[in-house]
């Protein structure tokens, strides 16, 4: 017996409203928050205007040490006493970093959010820093990026972003650093770090039942000690694009996969295309009902997925094609991945592939916009990007508006095939001719 089904078609994105944002400056720094009536738990996230953008070149991963070294202690109290005092209050400190910006958090019971912050902002305005703690949290730090960098694609994405963005600029290099660069740290480079960003007021993001929460208590306990001007953001970066293709072959030998990676440059995140660079990118690569999924893993069996999408930061963006493939189909697979992209910049995008775009896309807001985390994080990207505060009230309806005309033209102004650089991670002995007899580009020693 043979089971016949039509594949169910997607379904109505469901409405969702983004809470009222409350701006406002206090005890030197600023402060934005959402209001979350009867919510029991809060968020407040300490948005620092430093990541790995902000690191020297030679120091990359700097940011990465020191957010990891704020855990070892403070100037009141060593690491045991600190993790004592924070888990009696039932929470942990998150911390995490970007191109753009540092971050710590805590997600607690609103009663005990007064305290919470204040404990947050002890470890990052004041943390102990004892030399033993950095040197072992960089050995550490050095040690989980050598093991990371012994698996595929790691090298591959250092090659891109040097490719794409220039070895001599922080923005080609890999944002966390590699083995190298973070082994080369020395407890000075953090501790100046520290002094010269750390101890700036920066952004309380608070997103909880305001009814029952003191901003300006919060934001005096979070801003005491600081002073300094804000940090100098810096524009968006004029990033010229390739006059031609070009292959880049990392030799992995005896592999029996190739790591492909594809990439050009793309505008930064507050660009006015952004949502249609989103919806190309997700009917190109960016959902596995995409076009380069279906054509690589489903009609040509090359690969078990395949993606590729836009992404930006504030001052950069790249798009870039991500797989893994069978040594033996490393050419072909090229090969059908470019003349996709091609095929999507030239001729755009269908209706039926949109709706599909446009309701995925939309309905995402409702599930990931619940928690007060997540609209913490919300809220980072408008202070980040310096979006509107109605930016998230708006951009379901900008999602589902989008027609046909003006993705399209996103792809077309957007997509630059001719431009790719096609990183190949793998046995270069076995691959090397058939990259050639692509003719796909330019071939680099």
């Amino acid at each position: 017996m043979t089971l016949i089904a039509d594949r169910p078609g997607p379904g109505a994105a469901r409405p969702y409203r983004f809470p009222p944002v409350v701006r406002r400056a206090a005890a030197g720094g600023q402060v934005v928050a959402a209001h979350l009536p009867g919510q029991n738990l809060a968020v407040a996230l300490l948005l620092l205007d430093v990541g790995a953008g902000q690191e020297p070149v030679g120091k990359e991963g700097l940011s990465g040490v020191l957010a990891k070294a704020l855990e070892e202690g403070t100037a009141q109290r060593d690491a045991a006493a600190y993790a004592l005092a924070v888990e009696g209050l039932g929470t942990a400190l998150s911390t995490g970093l970007d191109w753009d910006s540092f971050q710590a958090s805590v997600v607690i019971p609103v009663d005990r959010l007064s305290a919470a912050v204040e404990l947050l902002a002890e470890a990052v305005r004041t943390p102990r820093l004892d030399p033993a703690d950095v040197r072992r949290v960089r050995d550490d730090e050095a040690t989980a990026l050598r093991m990371d960098w012994a698996n595929p694609g790691p090298r591959a994405d250092a090659a891109l972003r040097a490719d794409l963005f220039g070895a001599q600029n922080r923005w080609g290099r890999p944002m966390h650093g590699d083995p190298e660069s973070v082994a080369g740290l020395d407890v000075e480079d953090v501790t100046v770090f520290h002094s010269e960003w750390f101890l700036r007021p920066g952004t309380l993001i608070v997103a909880g039942d305001l009814d029952r929460i003191d901003l300006d208590a919060l934001a005096a306990a979070a801003f005491a000690g600081t002073g300094g001007g804000p940090a100098e953001r810096g524009g968006p970066i004029e990033v010229p694009l390739h006059s031609g293709r070009r292959i880049i072959l990392v030799d992995r030998p005896g592999s029996v996969q190739s790591t492909l990676r594809l990439g050009h440059p793309s505008p930064h995140r507050a660009h006015p295309d952004y949502v249609p660079m989103t919806l190309a990118g997700t009917v190109l690569g960016g959902a596995f009902t995409s076009r380069l999924n279906h054509l690589l893993r489903e009609v040509h069996g090359y690969t078990y997925g395949i993606r590729g999408d836009f992404a930006a930061s504030r001052r950069f963006g790249r798009f870039a094609v991500s797989s893994g493939v069978q040594t033996a189909v490393t050419a072909p697979a090229l090969v059908e991945a470019v003349g996709e992209i091609t095929r999507t910049q030239a001729t755009g995008v269908t209706e039926e592939e949109l709706e599909v775009a446009r309701s995925w896309r939309a309905g995402q807001l409702s599930v990931e916009l619940q928690s007060p985390r997540a609209i913490a994080s919300a809220l980072t990207t408008l202070v980040v990007h310096d979006l509107p505060d109605d930016y998230h009230a708006r951009l379901r309806e900008s999602l589902l508006s989008a027609d046909v005309d003006q993705v399209s033209a996103a792809a077309a102004t957007h997509l630059h095939p001719e431009a790719l650089t096609l990183v190949i991670e793998g046995d270069a002995a076995v691959i090397r001719d058939d990259l050639e007899a692509t003719a796909l580009g330019d071939l680099l020693p």
